[in-house]
């Protein structure tokens, strides 16, 4: 939070040429950042686009993966009354695309430079046919590790390197009388872990054949054993009361030094930070061990849905051109946990994991380990990624063992195709 007092004046400087916009424009903005790190991003937003004289009619839908927005999401369209901005994960956006709903941002877009900072990967998910749809806000990734140092350094642990240190420290910790890792009982939590898993035990390589591919010899192979058996042994260093946890309950867990390791994206960090707690001092990030270099990765993205209304039209337009603004991109995502969805960001702002995060991110970009998130519908659509959290929470919960597991996620695979 220090220090975001001087970056936003810094960008309201550079969007005060937008202030000719009807007093009266405003964005009706469906959401799901509801905790108190995600809160403290989304003012940013709003103050910026305040200054604008462009009103902010909040929409919150709590739940950390999405689901419950998209719900309601599709009822107001059923019934007529879209939002004019809607937070969008991945195929959603484009699922939304194909139906015609969502405006068209190719006018704001080709006035800012889009396609020469926004990396490939984002543009898949915020282009439709050729066209803006969405305005990318940032880039999440998801097999992180957060974890206590001060707890880890009473212990003498020392950051674990590889999946065996990690099951090792995990122990270590229990063994201790403490929560080993911090948890929330939530299908689309299990499935995040499920992200940095996969990548542990194959690689992208194994990763894009699986969830991308969805080869069913690779879905159905030994190396999918092995991942539900990783599972179950993080299962094992999970409390008794992990069911239905909010994500942002499990890093407080870490937070307060009543657990020593969480598996979560990047989005945790701006829990740490919001409790004024400092990386490589209070806490450490570092990827799920074994992930060699890969990224798993989201990007949330605001779609503004077709509207007639004129000043709606404008307030949504110079919407967009904020978020993809770099002194935002640079301002939220310092409070976000996130890095910049454009490539020509500086990361002087950006805290130690932050920069890890901008590094990661480019390393991986550049060496082709870069691969969209299984969780948060990156790597395909709600359907077949509904079916794998089916499977991998169902298997979390103790119904099936890893090979049944392996059975029941080629089917269920197959059948959601």
């Amino acid at each position: 939070m220090v220090g975001i007092i001087g970056k936003k004046a810094a960008l309201t400087a550079a969007l005060l040429a937008t202030t000719s916009l009807a007093q009266a424009a405003e964005v009706e903005v469906l959401h799901w950042w509801t905790s108190g790190g995600e809160a403290a991003a989304l003012n940013v937003l709003k103050e910026d686009l305040a200054g604008q004289n462009i009103g902010w009619v909040d929409m919150p839908v709590a739940g950390g993966g999405g689901e419950s927005a998209m719900t309601t999401l599709r009822a107001r369209v059923t019934s007529g009354d879209a939002p004019t901005a809607v937070q969008m994960l991945g195929f959603d956006i484009l699922d939304w695309a194909e139906e015609g709903a969502l405006a068209n941002l190719d006018a704001v877009a080709a006035e800012e430079g889009w396609d020469k900072v926004v990396p490939a990967a984002l543009q898949a998910f915020a282009k439709h046919d050729g066209h803006w749809i969405s305005a990318p806000v940032n880039v999440h990734s998801t097999n992180w590790v957060w974890a206590n140092k001060a707890l880890l350094d009473e212990l003498g642990i020392a950051q674990p390197t590889n999946w065996d240190e990690f099951v090792a420290a995990l122990q270590a910790v229990k063994d201790a009388g403490k929560t080993a890792l911090a948890h929330g009982g939530q299908a689309w939590q299990d499935a995040t872990m499920f992200d940095g898993v996969i990548l542990s035990v194959g690689g992208v390589d194994f990763y894009t054949k699986a969830f991308i591919d969805l080869d069913p010899a690779a879905l159905g192979s030994d190396q999918m054993v092995e991942a539900f058996n990783r599972m179950a042994t993080l299962r094992s260093f999970v409390d008794d009361n992990f069911s239905g946890r909010d994500w942002n309950l499990a890093s407080a867990m870490v937070i307060n030094g009543e657990a020593g390791f969480q598996i979560m994206g990047d989005w945790a960090k701006g829990e740490f930070i919001n409790a004024g707690k400092v990386p490589g001092q209070d806490f450490l990030c570092f990827r799920v061990p074994g992930s060699d270099g890969a990224v798993s990765f989201n990007s949330d993205q605001f779609a503004m849905f077709s509207v007639k209304d004129e000043g709606a039209q404008g307030a949504q337009g110079e919407m967009a051109r904020a978020i993809m603004s770099p002194s935002f991109q640079s301002a939220f995502n310092t409070v976000k946990g996130s890095v910049p969805a454009r490539t020509d960001v500086p990361n002087d702002a950006f805290d130690a994991c932050g920069k890890q995060g901008m590094a990661d991110l480019a390393a991986a970009a550049e060496s082709g380990k870069l691969v969209g998130s299984v969780a948060h519908g990156h790597a395909n659509r709600a359907a077949v990624k509904n079916a794998i959290y089916d499977v991998v929470t169902a298997h979390f919960n103790g119904e099936y063992d890893a090979t049944t597991a392996v059975e029941e996620l080629v089917n269920a695979v197959e059948a959601a195709q």
